[in-house]
Parts: structure tokens; C-alpha cells; sequence
């Protein structure tokens, strides 16, 4: 039985990531930069934990311009060795590959007149999902809407982004609220929504 007011038990207690449960996941964000870096660094996240990437935020962010789409296009074959020895960031070529073709992918929604988080917050008609699970044994790794996503995701020429991992961003991002009823983020989550 789940006390009241309990934090979500999956960030533990290293500070990092309690401030990232407590501040960031599951707030709505809306931001077209924000939420191609999220979903960039949630690509990298594929065979590791969260919080090892968590912790590489920074490390990635100087790595890969700020997450500026305009400047990571334009990263030569010189630019992907130089990320390859960074040991920053995860060091697997079809993982640092695969941000210089997200950016790729995401400008060319914006050339097509499609803002990114249109795009991504049509899967929830615009509007947070509020789920209202009581434990973690209940929340879902893919839903319907993550499946979706991550098509059109890859149609739109995008990569590591499977319905798992799209589902943790849409998790992170606050397409849909899954902090358990027992957490007060919940409600601030949701509060936020409305």
C-alpha cells in the first residue's frame, strides 16, 4: 500500500534525479528546440538508464551546439570523430549519427511549414494525457499514441525513436502525466495542464 504524498519510487534518491522527477518530467513542454533535444538525448538512452544520460546533459549540449539544428547539420566527417573520442557523450556511431539526421528531419518538417511541437503534441490532441496509475506495475512502456508517433516519427526521417523510447519522451515531456496518484507532482502536473 503506497503512502500519501510518496515521490514516485524510480528516481531513488540521488539528487540529480529526484530534481529531474521533481521538476522537469512531466511537465508540458512546448518549446520546438526543448523538446528535439529531449528526444534526441532519449534516443541515446536506448540499452542504458536514464540517468546515465542525465548526467551527460551538459556534456551533450556543448557537444552538439546547444542542440541548435541549423549548427548540427552542418557537422562534417571531422565533427563526427571528434564526438566519437568524446568520452561525454556515448560514443556509439549510429547513436551520434543519429542526432545530425534528427536535426535533418526536424528542419525539414520546419521547411515544410510544420513547427516540431505541433507535430509531436498532435498524437494527444494538444492537450496532456492524465493517467492516474497507483503503482509503477501499471504504467505502460508503449501506447497506441507512442506507436503513432514513433511512425510518423520515422517516416518524417527520424531514428531511435521506437515506441518505448517515444513513450518515455512523451512521458518526460508531459504528453501524458504518469507520476502515481500517490505523488505530489501529480497534481502539479496536472494542474499545469489545464
Amino acid at each position: 500500500m503506497h503512502q500519501p504524498n510518496k515521490r514516485c519510487p524510480w528516481c531513488g534518491s540521488d539528487p540529480l534525479y529526484v530534481h529531474y522527477h521533481d521538476t522537469i518530467w512531466g511537465r508540458p513542454e512546448h518549446d520546438d528546440q526543448a523538446l528535439f533535444e529531449k528526444l534526441c538525448l532519449d534516443g541515446q538512452q536506448a540499452g542504458l538508464s536514464w540517468i546515465t544520460i542525465l548526467r551527460k546533459q551538459d556534456t551533450y549540449r556543448k557537444a552538439y551546439a546547444g542542440f541548435d539544428p541549423l549548427k548540427i547539420v552542418r557537422f562534417t566527417e571531422q565533427d563526427q570523430a571528434r564526438l566519437l573520442e568524446n568520452p561525454g557523450i556515448i560514443r556509439n556511431r549510429l547513436k551520434v549519427q543519429s542526432i545530425i539526421r534528427n536535426a535533418r528531419s526536424y528542419l525539414a518538417l520546419q521547411e515544410q511549414g510544420i513547427g516540431f511541437s505541433t507535430f509531436l503534441w498532435q498524437f494527444v490532441n494538444h492537450q496532456p494525457i492524465q493517467n492516474h496509475w497507483r503503482s509503477l506495475e501499471d504504467v505502460p512502456v508503449t501506447t497506441p499514441e507512442s506507436e503513432a508517433m514513433s511512425k510518423a516519427l520515422k517516416k518524417a526521417g527520424f531514428n531511435f525513436v521506437g515506441p518505448t523510447i517515444v513513450y518515455a519522451f512523451m512521458q518526460a515531456t508531459g504528453m501524458v502525466n504518469d507520476h502515481l496518484v500517490s505523488c505530489p507532482v501529480h497534481q502539479e502536473c496536472q494542474d499545469l495542464s489545464t
